[in-house]
């Protein structure tokens, strides 16, 4: 679906991403991992062209994306950022109304099928109870929940999701992995996500990225990329790797520091 080509990102004179290469099939589940600082969220961002990067090529579906406008990018993929802020006063059904603009003309205004997608998108996140809320007054988790919604209602082949279970507590953690693993597998999206949470990736991912300083260590499926050798060499952490049945997915017990 696209592939990321040698891509390199610059702040100020410095490189944070070098050289940067992997693909991303259609209907699959990418995690991106690595510690703190390795530049996980700057490669989220730039291929999904939230910021630029100075060399290499993204292709999207055999088309350099550089070449998209802005209005075509948004018409094809979605970016939620970790924290999302909307207006105090502005409701669930307000919010996920903004995800139509991309597909309407300027100051054009919603018509009724923009409005049966809309409502769509909050069935399809349990949404449709809290639809004239305000989205500051719902939990951690139906606040996620409600900016998917919007990412939804753009209608996007392909969702990027930064650190998605950030600030959440466990049990909002899962509703919201539940619901990516919903869109993904009923509706084929695709979904690249940033995660801390190793097991988490594990669980819920086809393809794992592994990232540190800036460049790749690895990719493969969780079972490729989650040995005890790549835990201690990018995290320094010792590990125990068990393998649960029916799935045999790797479940990772973090023991101690490594030596």
């Amino acid at each position: 679906m696209f592939a990321v080509d040698s891509v390199s990102i610059r702040y100020e004179q410095k490189n944070v991403i070098t050289n940067f290469s992997f693909v991303v099939n259609q209907g699959e589940i990418v995690s991106i991992i690595g510690p703190n600082g390795s530049g996980k969220s700057t490669l989220l961002k730039a291929v999904s062209r939230s910021i630029p990067y100075y060399e290499g090529t993204v292709n999207f579906e055999g088309t350099n994306l550089k070449s998209l406008s802005s209005k075509q990018v948004a018409r094809k993929m979605c970016m939620l950022s970790q924290k999302n802020q909307a207006p105090t006063d502005m409701t669930v059904i307000d919010l996920v109304s903004y995800g139509r603009y991309p597909h309407k003309k300027w100051f054009e205004k919603l018509n009724n099928d923009d409005m049966e997608i809309v409502l769509w998108a909050l069935e399809k996140t349990h949404l449709t109870a809290y639809k004239d809320r305000t989205v500051s007054s719902l939990s951690g988790g139906e606040s996620q929940r409600a900016w998917i919604a919007m990412a939804l209602a753009q209608r996007p082949k392909v969702l990027f999701l930064d650190e998605p279970t950030t600030y959440l507590d466990i049990s909002h953690q899962h509703e919201v992995l539940e619901l990516i693993r919903e869109l993904n597998r009923d509706m084929g999206m695709t979904i690249v996500m940033v995660l801390h949470d190793l097991n988490q990736a594990a669980s819920y991912s086809d393809n794992i990225v592994v990232v540190q300083d800036g460049k790749k260590v690895m990719c493969g499926t969780p079972n490729e990329v989650m040995t005890a050798d790549m835990i201690r060499k990018v995290y320094r952490m010792d590990a125990e790797i068990q393998f649960i049945p029916p799935e045999m997915k790797p479940r990772i017990h973090l023991l101690s520091t490594a030596r």
